[in-house]
């Protein structure tokens, strides 16, 4: 029994020591990234002492008292307890005027940042919505993954040597793009000079 009534002394310390290390604030939402989840309170009064200069203090939307989806909006008031921390004043509870929960932002995050597909392609057949270990072709001969070409690989394809050369930059582009437009305007190509 002695026991556990040394615990519960033990939780109630700890409870008026979290109690004395924190303060009491109110001010306004300086800014807060909605996708991020952070921001920054501009904090006018400490303890009900109104301050000369308003003080940052970090709000992390994990501390927000409010349903649903947890921001702040830019200007909004805010009463806070916060705490001393290695990196600042740091709050710990953040709430409307008098304890109501907060407004929150109307921004809402556009929800996760999608990386534009590439699609599935299988390496071994180059066809879509496969991989090559499902392929139902016989292994494929390897081919550069630059021009296509079977005859070597991406690291020695000479047509992307060419381009990205400093000298002849874009000229192996700039010349198949000319042979696509004549040939989807129907001109034949002109012959190519030789220098002797």
């Amino acid at each position: 029994m002695a026991e556990g009534g040394c615990a519960k002394i033990e939780e109630e310390a700890t409870a008026t020591d979290e109690d004395v290390d924190s303060s009491r604030g109110s001010g306004v939402c300086k800014w807060f990234n909605v996708r991020m989840g952070f921001g920054f309170l501009s904090m006018t009064n400490r303890d009900g002492t109104l301050l000369e200069e308003p003080v940052d203090v970090f709000v992390h939307q994990s501390k927000l008292h409010m349903e649903g989806f947890r921001s702040l909006k830019e200007g909004e008031e805010v009463e806070f307890t916060f705490k001393t921390s290695s990196k600042g004043l740091e709050s710990m509870r953040v709430t409307g005027p008098e304890g109501a929960p907060c407004v929150g932002s109307e921004k809402k995050p556009k929800g996760p940042q999608k990386r534009r597909s590439k699609g599935d392609r299988c390496y071994n057949c180059g066809g879509p919505d496969h991989h090559a270990k499902e392929c139902q072709l016989p292994p494929q001969p390897k081919k550069c993954h630059f021009c296509q070409s079977t005859s070597h690989m991406v690291a020695n394809c000479p047509i992307k040597a060419q381009q990205s050369s400093p000298g002849s930059q874009g000229t192996a582009t700039s010349l198949r793009e000319e042979e696509e437009e004549q040939e989807h305007a129907g001109a034949p190509l002109p012959p190519e000079s030789s220098d002797e």
